[in-house]
């Protein structure tokens, strides 16, 4: 087992550059019996304990002053059970690694989100998800997992085992104890077809009910400033496999989303008059086209453009309203947003604290350039969300606290309680989970 001890110097920073730790020691633990001593090591110096995966979060959800656990030695597939279609895979493991290792194998899983830059663990706690009328989360795609809990001790739980914890662990926001393997559902590999076209905003909003129903995976991309979206459809496909052309892939994907568009932003940081304008060009960058290839190479996409993110989950019939209430805010104010709006959409699942918890949801996710003043934008926003009863990603900049929480999720007690058994004495606590989930 490594263990660093940290200096003054010795400062942890999330991939957005918005948060900032400074632990006393971090802990890269080989094995779940060396990720247990440290724990128990924590419990005996009165440390807290965290561990953080890539730094993806915009919240400070792995932040800590005690000890840091970084799980990239669990890693890799552990099992793969062909009868249950599950695969078993330490929660270290990156997104990326464990699409490519399954696509080896001739499986998937059923959906998954926008990047695959997070590790299993941090993305599932967190809540990460993609858009699908049927298919929910990555975290609903969870039928096992492995967690030491604040006495050091391994809990497994399933639908079957630990039944309680199960349902509260898959979204546990690190406050249950620390995720050490996740067993999720798979199945054979399989193509879609995507299909990327411009549209009007208010042609979306119009037809949204009918382009989610006829959809399997639906989503849109409003630019503020513009009546314009660009919207993906992805569907099954018998084939045959037709990648975009790898020139044509490094021009949209690379120079005119992630070149082009820093440029852009960097243009509009800097004379924010001229954002507008770059909306106008920016939404009319990317032209139409379909391709169809297996789901990773579909369903994800390169994003170096550094940014700070807030999304919300309204239930999915406000979804058009929210929007039209976002669009007049923005109009109607002096701000100024590079960063196109992202519209995504889940059904109701049954884990306790999932954004999608009882509810069909939509995700209305709003960025702003890194460097940029984001603080007027995402407060406006917010209000709109909070009005809808809108439950904030737990991985993205919210500003809401416990009692909120209790409003907006009918099971929020259920949770609280779990953790109270689990970690009576808060060694998974920091601020955040102070301020979410109360002390």
């Amino acid at each position: 087992m490594s263990t660093t001890v940290i200096g003054k110097s010795g400062t942890w920073r999330n991939w957005a550059g918005n948060v900032t730790a400074r632990p006393v020691r971090e802990v890269t633990p080989a094995t779940v019996e060396e990720l247990a001593a440290a724990v128990r090591r924590a419990a005996e110096d009165d440390l807290r304990v965290k561990a953080v995966g890539t730094g993806h979060s915009f919240t400070a959800a792995a932040a800590t002053d005690g000890v840091l656990i970084r799980p990239q030695l669990l890693t890799g597939i552990r099992d793969i059970d062909r009868d249950a279609m599950t695969v078993t895979v330490g929660a270290g493991t990156p997104l990326k690694r464990l699409n490519v290792a399954l696509a080896r194998e001739g499986l998937s899983l059923t959906n998954m989100g926008d990047i695959m830059e997070q590790t299993v663990s941090g993305a599932t706690s967190t809540g990460t998800h993609g858009t699908g009328r049927e298919s929910a989360s990555i975290a609903a795609q969870i039928r096992g997992l492995e967690l030491v809990t604040a006495d050091g001790s391994v809990l497994t739980c399933s639908a079957t085992e630990n039944a309680d914890v199960f349902a509260a662990a898959r979204v546990g926001i690190g406050a249950l104890g620390i995720v050490t393997a996740i067993t999720f559902a798979v199945e054979p590999i399989f193509l879609l077809t995507a299909r990327e076209e411009p549209m009007p905003f208010e042609k979306v909003l119009a037809e949204f009910d009918e382009l989610h129903a006829e959809n399997e995976h639906f989503e849109f991309y409003w630019f503020p400033h513009t009546g314009n979206t660009n919207t993906k459809r992805n569907n099954r496909s018998a084939g045959p496999e037709k990648p975009v052309p790898q020139l044509n892939s490094w021009f949209e994907d690379e120079f005119l989303s992630n070149g082009v568009f820093q440029v852009a932003n960097l243009v509009g940081r800097a004379v924010p008059a001229t954002i507008p304008a770059i909306a106008q060009i920016s939404s009319r960058a990317l032209s139409a086209r379909t391709y169809t290839d297996i789901p990773y190479k579909v369903f994800t996409s390169p994003r170096r453009v550094r940014f700070v993110e807030m999304e919300y989950a309204v239930p999915r019939e406000a979804l058009v309203d929210t929007l039209r209430e976002l669009r007049a805010m923005v109009d109607r104010s002096p701000l100024r947003v590079s960063f196109p709006v992202e519209v995504r959409t889940a059904p109701a699942d049954d884990i306790t604290l999932s954004t999608a918890s009882g509810r069909d949801s939509a995700y209305i996710a709003v960025h702003m350039f890194r460097g940029t003043p984001y603080q007027a934008y995402f407060t406006a926003a917010e209000r709109i969300f909070t009005a809808h009863e809108g439950r904030p990603h737990w991985g993205k900049v919210h500003t809401r606290d416990t009692d909120y929480f209790a409003k907006v999720y009918p099971r929020f007690g259920e949770f609280t309680a779990l953790r109270d058994r689990l970690d009576p004495e808060r060694r998974f606590q920091n601020d955040y989970l102070r301020r979410v989930l109360g002390s």
